[in-house]
């Protein structure tokens, strides 16, 4: 079968996995497949037909691997799949940052924008011994309300131009979002080769600490304030008939007539945010309140619904 191979295998040549993965774990000159030819291979099997690691090498046969990515596939067992990924692990940020740069470079993507959110992954099993250096299951906040079972957390940045994945990384499942951006921000500045990045995020980008770094780095951001920063007495002496309308039209509403499509209302103001210490500097941030038709009508329906609903 061909399928999507001869693309896949031409994305994989124009990034460079096969050379980046062997410059950085290169194999015995004895070995009849480098790491780099089997970690292409793999990547091939997720974007086609993904399979556990014991039926990649039965993937391979049935697929014209050979053909495309030039690998034998009954080298392809799941040992030395295995091996491979040993070999890559303790190497992955260098290996994902080298991608995510060729990418970069490669296809011209324009990385000024860049959208950064956290995800949690439920475990299941025993880890009594853990290798050091790499994300520990832990109990956390999980995204899937599964309190009774560990976690680990993994982050993701992609691109504003296209949304094309650039950068990851693995956290503990105890690790608090908060604290991750600051980090996180330094790596984005030297993968993209530029300091005046854009990030947006959710609420956990927002703290004095992050704001103040990315403030004096020169990165903007946008992300929701919680209640925390603007108090609910504030949010309700705001007026709509004081904001503007804008001209922004929601997915959802595209096929509806005009009269029928909800209607947006903002008020742009300066806050100031001051630090937890007296030395700390104030910081004066943009902040822009936005008012939704259709959230106003679903908010205002909510306690109706829930008193029907109630015996």
């Amino acid at each position: 079968m061909l399928g999507s191979l001869p693309v896949v295998a031409e994305f994989c040549a124009r990034l460079r996995i096969r050379d980046v993965v062997d410059d950085a774990c290169p194999v015995a000159d004895r070995a009849v497949l480098t790491h780099g030819q089997v970690i292409e291979a793999l990547v091939a099997n997720r974007l086609t037909s993904p399979a556990p690691l014991v039926h990649v090498q039965a993937w391979a046969h049935e697929w014209a691997v050979g053909e495309t990515l030039g690998v034998e596939p009954g080298l392809l067992n799941d040992d030395r799949v295995g091996r491979a990924l040993d070999a890559i692990a303790p190497r992955l940020d260098q290996i994902a940052g080298s991608v995510g740069v060729r990418a970069i470079e490669a296809f011209g993507i324009d990385v000024a924008r860049i959208h950064w959110d956290m995800t949690s992954i439920s475990m299941h099993g025993d880890y009594e011994q853990l290798q050091e250096g790499f994300a520990a299951p832990k109990f956390g906040h999980p995204k899937d309300r599964r309190p009774d079972l560990k976690q680990v957390q993994a982050g993701i940045a992609v691109s504003g131009d296209g949304g094309v994945p650039v950068f990851h990384r693995a956290f503990d499942g105890g690790a608090g979002e908060v604290g991750q951006v600051i980090p996180v921000m330094k790596a984005l500045q030297q993968m993209a080769t530029r300091r005046d990045l854009l990030i947006v995020g959710d609420s956990k980008l927002i703290s004095y600490a992050n704001l103040a770094a990315m403030d004096g780095q020169g990165v903007r951001f946008v992300a929701p304030a919680s209640k925390a920063y603007v108090p609910v007495a504030e949010l309700a002496g705001l007026l709509v008939l004081a904001a503007t309308a804008v001209d922004y039209v929601a997915g959802r509403d595209a096929d509806k007539p005009a009269d029928r499509r909800g209607t947006w209302h903002v008020i742009e103001d300066l806050m100031s945010l001051a630090g937890p210490r007296k030395k700390d500097s104030v910081l004066r941030l943009r902040r822009v309140f936005v008012h939704s038709s259709a959230r106003e009508a679903a908010t205002s329906t909510a306690p109706r619904q829930q008193t029907s609903a109630s015996p």
